[in-house]
């Protein structure tokens, strides 16, 4: 075995620090060996042999006086580098840049918060409503009866002493002028946010049977835990036959 001495133009010779047990082993003058070493590093491949030596990107770095014996490094064009990672980094910027550019353009198109809180107005046409009956609409998530009330109810919910009233109001405060044939309230009991049954309990108005609130009907708290009446929400009359909720 030849003596371990420097491979000229590959490392510096200073005490051997820079030397692996490559440089000993398979020295330039071996005719026909060629030996890769894969670039350093943690994850770097083992050094592979073979006798050809047309690889793609070899640089050769040392041969004997016969051309025959030849060390080269692997082609980088098979590993990650550099410039690879600053290539996929910079689309990746240019795609986020780009989403950020078009998401205004794309929230602008949508409501803003105050009309979404404030809920869209809706219309109800009044004139399938039978006298006697109630419906139920939903505006702001929230459900609304509307009544067509009797001439009987009417006038039992306006003779009612306000004195005998756990939330004092007249009926003539529940109704708009000229429609007192119709009442609209929100359909939520106000004890604790249970739905009411319309044209049920001792007053022909609305029960709740989860606690037992009984209201008239004008909509009024009559009896139960319930401390208020029931609401009433903001709405106009379009027409007579029409009327307007938000």
């Amino acid at each position: 075995m030849h003596a371990c001495e420097p491979i000229a133009g590959l490392r510096s010779y200073g005490k051997g620090a820079n030397r692996t047990i490559l440089d000993c082993l398979f020295r330039p003058d071996w005719p026909g060996k060629v030996v890769f070493l894969p670039p350093r590093g943690p994850r770097a491949p083992a050094a592979t042999f073979g006798r050809d030596s047309s690889v793609s990107g070899a640089v050769p770095l040392a041969a004997d006086e016969k051309g025959l014996g030849i060390v080269t490094t692997a082609s980088s064009a098979d590993h990650p580098t550099r410039r690879d990672f600053l290539f996929v980094a910079t689309g990746a910027v240019a795609a986020v840049g780009a989403a950020a550019t078009v998401w205004p353009l794309v929230a602008q198109m949508n409501p803003d918060a105050s009309t979404i809180a404030a809920g869209a107005p809706i219309e109800v046409d009044l004139t399938p409503i039978a006298e006697g009956q109630d419906i139920k609409v939903f505006w702001r998530g929230k459900p609304i009866y509307i009544s067509h009330r009797t001439k009987k109810q009417i006038e039992e919910a306006q003779k009612v002493s306000l004195s005998s009233l756990p939330d004092p109001q007249p009926d003539s405060a529940r109704v708009k002028a000229g429609h007192d044939q119709w009442l609209v309230v929100i359909g939520i009991c106000t004890h604790l946010g249970c739905i009411p049954i319309a044209h049920e309990g001792s007053y022909d108005g609305f029960f709740c049977p989860c606690h037992g609130s009984v209201y008239d009907t004008s909509g009024r708290i009559r009896s139960g835990p319930a401390p208020t009446n029931l609401p009433v929400p903001p709405y106009t009359f379009v027409s007579d036959t029409k009327i307007q909720i938000g």
